[in-house]
């Protein structure tokens, strides 16, 4: 999977206070375990999703 995104975490692994969203990554609970498995396609969707997240608590 060389043309596959990199793995968003940042090692900080910290859930939110519902306990789905890691606070690091800002990935699902079900994304990361997905991760693994997840081809260049849905990593790249997983990636874009966490990276929306992080922007909209930025704000």
């Amino acid at each position: 999977m060389s043309d596959a995104p990199a793995s968003p975490c940042v090692g900080v692994c910290r859930l939110d206070a519902a306990g789905a969203l890691c606070l690091g990554c800002y990935r699902t609970l079900g994304e990361i375990g997905r991760w693994s498995g997840a081809d260049a396609a849905e990593r790249e969707a997983i990636a874009a999703a966490a990276n929306r997240r992080r922007e909209q608590r930025a704000d």
